[in-house]
């Protein structure tokens, strides 16, 4: 069995084994909301993992496994299981999503990006949610960047359509620490006014070597419940022997 093989079982793994974690499905950096137009190597692969928790007692544990896989392009395909708590009520949600780099970014110029998915309940198998998503990014040099999202949801459960948004900023202040603050939503009709509301959240990521990062992040109304949220996040890479780490491909970690 090749390598890449192996990479892709053992993501697959990891998500089964995480679905007694997963409502809210991020698509994105980590536990960031706002995605970059980058896109790993092909044969690497991650984990992402965060728990969250807010001021109002929801509650959300995630767990994201990805791998980039070369389907005539580099695709990074994910599943991301979500268990979370909502006004005293529990779900878990799962959320596919494939993603690949249109134009590549670069110092003063800005790359695009494409990706589509959508979320389920993981108890009834109900299909919750729909979503496109184009990011772009412009790289103002080695350690700061500049992060655009535009996209559309579709939100099946009361059949309601949203243009979605985001706006982030990432600065490398360190060769191990970077600091993101960003802003996102979604703008549409709905009978719960903070709920097309902008969310935001500010944090630092600590990535002391090539495989591991941990993220400390405060955030207000991070799922259109407006309330304040406090988020820890790790990150555990599976980079492709030999190859690049994708921190020193595009400057950022």
């Amino acid at each position: 069995m090749g390598q890449e093989a192996k990479r892709i079982i053992f993501a697959g793994m990891a998500a089964i084994a995480a679905l007694g974690l997963s409502d809210h499905a991020r698509a994105a950096n980590g536990a960031y909301a706002v995605d970059a137009a980058d896109v790993g190597e092909a044969g690497s692969c991650k984990i992402d993992g965060w728990l969250s928790t807010a001021t109002n007692t929801d509650f959300s544990a995630v767990a994201n496994p990805s791998c980039v896989v070369d389907v005539f392009r580099p695709v990074e395909v994910s599943l991301q299981t979500v268990r979370s708590r909502s006004e005293g009520e529990w779900s878990t949600t799962l959320a596919p999503k494939a993603k690949t780099n249109i134009v590549p970014t670069g110092i003063g110029r800005a790359g695009f990006s494409f990706y589509s998915g959508g979320a389920f309940d993981a108890k009834t198998g109900e299909s919750l949610t729909a979503f496109a998503v184009v990011p772009a990014t412009y790289r103002l040099s080695e350690t700061m960047r500049i992060n655009l999202n535009a996209g559309w949801l579709w939100d099946r459960s009361i059949d309601q359509h949203y243009l979605t948004y985001g706006l982030g900023f990432d600065w490398k202040l360190t060769k191990t620490l970077q600091w993101t603050i960003e802003a996102f939503g979604q703008a549409g009709q709905s009978d719960t006014p903070s709920a097309v509301r902008p969310r935001l959240q500010t944090g630092m990521r600590y990535r002391p070597n090539e495989i591991f990062s941990v993220d400390v992040i405060y955030g207000h109304n991070i799922s259109g419940e407006n309330a304040n949220w406090i988020t820890i996040g790790t990150t555990i890479r599976f980079p492709v022997p030999g190859g690049k780490p994708d921190h020193h491909r595009t400057g950022h970690l």
